[in-house]
């Protein structure tokens, strides 16, 4: 095989690469760039969020809460002994 036939086998098989390649690129869709327009977004229902109260700690809470904490302090420093 000559060298001019090895150049018009590669070109031949290069031409069916490439037209494989173009009827490939065709057959994907495209992902549009960027956010969706309003119209597309406003499909979907709008949620209601939940408005969180604010939970206030009265002093006798605070109270038990910090003998709770004595109470736990002084058994770690038992075990610890």
């Amino acid at each position: 095989m000559s060298v001019k036939q090895i150049l018009a086998e590669l070109d031949r098989e290069i031409g069916r690469l490439t037209a494989a390649r173009a009827l490939l690129v065709d057959a994907v869709p495209k992902k549009a760039a960027g956010r969706p327009k309003k119209a597309v977004a406003a499909v979907k229902p709008a949620a209601k969020k939940a408005v969180k109260k604010k939970r206030n700690l009265t002093p006798e809470g605070r109270l038990r809460i910090a003998e709770a904490v004595k109470k736990r302090w002084a058994a770690q420093k038992k075990a610890a002994k």
